[in-house]
């Protein structure tokens, strides 16, 4: 089964949609009334990749180090963005 639908909607009510395609329909979305772009459904397969879930709590997760660099971070970024 196939549905269309405009971009605005499609941003509205993105789960919605994305459990449609679960489900097995293909979404075409619109811009306008010319079609740009389709959400099919992925085919599953046994090399296809398994996300565990971590067990326990959040606060429980450690974390990694802190990042160490030798460098200001922030004016790193200010360069690349142009403003020295």
């Amino acid at each position: 089964m196939s549905r269309s639908v405009r971009i605005a909607e499609l941003k509205s009510h993105l789960s919605a949609y994305l459990r449609r395609v679960k489900r097995g329909e293909t979404v075409t979305v619109m811009e306008r009334d010319t079609p740009v772009a389709q959400l099919v459904p992925l085919q599953t397969s046994r090399t296809s990749l398994h996300v565990r879930r971590a067990r326990g709590k959040i606060g429980e997760l450690r974390l990694p180090p802190p990042l160490r660099m030798r460098s200001d971070i922030v004016k790193l970024l200010l360069e690349e963005r142009g403003e020295r």
